[in-house]
Order: structure tokens, then sequence, then C-alpha cells
């Protein structure tokens, strides 16, 4: 990976969100699929890690290919504790490939990890048949899991705090002789990645679909057929060099992104559009280049990766953007929200916050030490600050192996 000083283009690697779906397709696949582009990082390394344990056969081969046998939904027997970092996808996702085993599987994770809701995602399982508790009553990892005959092929499921619950439903529901239809109370937050899954379970030859805003059914008895796929670059990870070209009035592009990729945080640059940047699409990528910015109001509920990056932007903005929708935020890595607010108050910019929303009025932002909250997005979101301003400073840097250990190296190019 690098950086093309003169035309100021960025490499960077494939996204985290297609990485953990294409591995968990792969594995539930029966035969041996080609992956190409896979992100290396921490999380990442957390999924595939378990699904060896689980029985997939995962080789990594000339550079770039990664070659997965799968065990075709029929995950064997593992009794130690599978450990998960601080990988809520992971969590989540795996916790339906869990329930498809016939041995008892406990997932657990670091101390935040064990503070992360997983309850809605028990209850369902629960309502199918399967074994899911935590195992210290609070709803939260360390869970135990054990698959079992599956009493219902109908569930409800709130989805108000992660898309991910529905969308390791959708995955593990292809096996189930009845399938599986799935009801919501309420909207389910992140709708794109629901989507991003239904199309990556459909490139392994599985087939589900949104019936309505608040159901979703995947047909039974379905399999995974092995695949072959090339993982685009990752846009939660691009956002933050389109928002260097934003704050910096300098064109820089991300190489390798398309204006029809799957993944929901290309809206991403249809916000900084409103606010005055100029956005490009070519052949050598996806490109964005600052001028005069204002601020907006804005419901990124489906696209929650990006906000720490859009506040800070905003920082340089003149007048006050508002982000809303955005409760679940404080279930991340750390509670984004309360996290983005207290550091660009360090910085000299007014910044409030709701349960669900945060506001930032532009101004002059001045130099301040940050603290990440072990959070790979807030180290990376206020690097951008760096761009402009002296003397800020990141704690802990290297919290950003969990998405994108090559960010700094990159970074230190623009």
């Amino acid at each position: 990976m690098k950086i093309e000083k003169k035309e100021s283009i960025v490499n960077i690697p494939g996204s985290k969100s297609i990485s953990h779906r294409v591995m968990i397709c792969a594995s539930l696949a029966s035969g041996k699929s080609q992956i190409y582009n896979l992100l290396a990082s921490e999380d990442i390394n957390h999924t595939m890690s378990a699904l060896g344990k689980m029985g997939a056969q995962i080789q990594k081969k000339e550079k770039g290919l990664i070659e997965v046998t799968g065990f075709n939904g029929k995950p064997q027997a593992f009794f130690d504790p599978i450990y998960l970092g601080n990988s809520g996808t992971s969590m989540r996702l795996l916790a339906g490939v869990a329930a498809l085993g016939s041995s008892q599987y406990t997932l657990t994770g670091d101390k935040r990890m064990q503070q992360r809701p997983m309850g809605d995602l028990l209850n369902a399982l629960k309502m199918a048949g399967i074994y899911a508790v935590s195992k210290h009553g609070n709803n939260a990892p360390p869970i135990i899991i054990k698959g079992g005959l599956q009493k219902e092929g109908k569930i409800s499921i709130d989805c108000s705090q992660s898309s991910q619950y529905l969308s390791s439903l959708l995955m593990m529901g292809a096996f189930f002789k009845q399938g599986l239809a799935i009801s919501l109370p309420t909207s389910p937050v992140s709708t794109p990645y629901i989507d991003l899954t239904m199309d990556i379970m459909k490139k392994f030859g599985v087939h589900a679909q949104r019936v309505s805003d608040l159901e979703y059914h995947v047909s039974g008895c379905q399999k995974y057929s092995p695949s072959k796929i090339t993982i685009e670059p990752d846009i939660s990870n691009a956002s933050y060099f389109w928002a260097a070209g934003a704050v910096t009035q300098k064109m820089v592009k991300v190489a390798n992104i398309t204006i029809d990729s799957l993944q929901g945080d290309l809206r991403f640059l249809n916000i900084l559009e409103q606010m005055g940047c100029f956005i490009e699409f070519d052949a050598d990528g996806a490109g964005v280049k600052g001028d005069d910015l204002k601020a907006v109001e804005v419901d990124m509920s489906d696209i929650p990766d990006v906000v720490p990056t859009l506040a800070v932007i905003a920082a340089f903005a003149k007048g006050k953007t508002i982000i809303k929708n955005i409760a679940h935020l404080r279930e991340k890595e750390c509670d984004r929200i309360d996290a983005v607010v207290s550091q660009l108050n360090k910085m000299g910019i007014k910044s409030e916050q709701g349960e669900a929303w945060l506001s930032v009025k532009g101004g002059k932002p001045k130099g301040a030490f940050i603290e990440t909250f072990n959070d790979h997005r807030i180290a990376m979101a206020f690097s951008i600050a760096g761009l402009k301003v002296q003397g800020i400073k990141i704690e802990n840097p290297g919290c950003v192996k969990k998405s994108f250990p090559t960010f700094w190296e990159i970074f230190e190019k623009i």
C-alpha cells in the first residue's frame, strides 16, 4: 500500500465489513473458496482464528490470496473459550455460526467486549430453539451457545442497537429446514450493512430477501457454494483520506472505489458535497477536494462508522453541524458520541451531545492531546485535525491495528 504524493492517490486495504462476511460464508461452504485482498487486521484475525477452531481450513497462499475450505454448515466441536478481543462484528456474526454446531461454544472477548450488548440476539436464538445464554446473566459476553433442534422458523428481533444481529440470523437461517422469517418491531440501524450481507450471501449461492422494512426472509435447506472473490477497499477507512482532502483543500483520491460500491458509507461523499466539497469519480478512484466548508444537519443512523470523521471535518466548517439518530454509537468500541464531543471541546471547538445526537460549531481548532479510548476510529478521525492544526497528539496510536494496521504509514506521506 502506498500514496503517490504527486497524484494524491491513496491505496488502502480491503473492507473490514466485507472481509468478515466473506470469511464466514466461505467457511460455511462445502469446498474451496479463493479470497483476494482480505483485510489484514486484528478484528479479521479474530474471525479467522475462530473459524479455524470451528473446522475451516484457512491457508495463506501467494501475496493477497487466502484459500478457505469450508465445513459445510457443520462446525466442529471446540470446547475452550474462543477469544474475539473487542471485535463486535466477530462476536455477533459468529454467534450464528456457533448456533449451527452440535456442541457447546463459549465466545468471549476483552473487558470492553464484555460490556457490549448481546441480549436481543441471544433472545432471538432462543426463539429458534438454540441454547444461547450470557455466562454472567448480564446479556453481554462471554456467551454460551449450543445448537439444537430448531423449533421455530419465525422469530422477532430488535435491531435498533446493531444490524449485525440480523446479518447473523440471515447467514445462519439458510441451513434451517424451514428457513427463517424474521420480523423487526422497529426499523434497524445501519441497513446498508444488511443489504451487504445478503449480497455476499448471494455470491456464495444463498438467497435472502427483504420482504419489507420490518421483515426479512431466508429460505431453508440452502447450501453455500465456494466462490472466488476480490474484496473492494474499505470505504469507512477511505473516509479519513477524503476528510484530508476536505480540510486541506487538496484533491485526495482513494484508488479502486467506484460509484456502484455496495458499502453504505459511500453516502459520506454526498454529505461532503453538501458541505461544499468537490467530488470526483474517475478511472483512478474516488476523490474529494475541499473548499469553504459549511455546516450540515444529517441523519447518520445508517453510516455510524464515519460519524467521528464528519465531526472532525465539521470543526473546520462555518456554522453548526448536527448529526442525528446515532444512539447506537454509545455501544461501540467506546461511547463514541461522548468521546468525540469531549475531544473536540479540548480543541476549543464547542460540541454538545444528547442521547442520540451530537453537534459541532465550527471555529478555529487548537492543539490538544487526544484521548482515543482505545478506539481505532477516534484515533484516525482526529489525526485529520493534525493536518491543519499544530500540537495535535494522538494517545495510543497503535489502536488502529484493529482495522487498519498501516494507517499511519500512509497518513505520514500526505
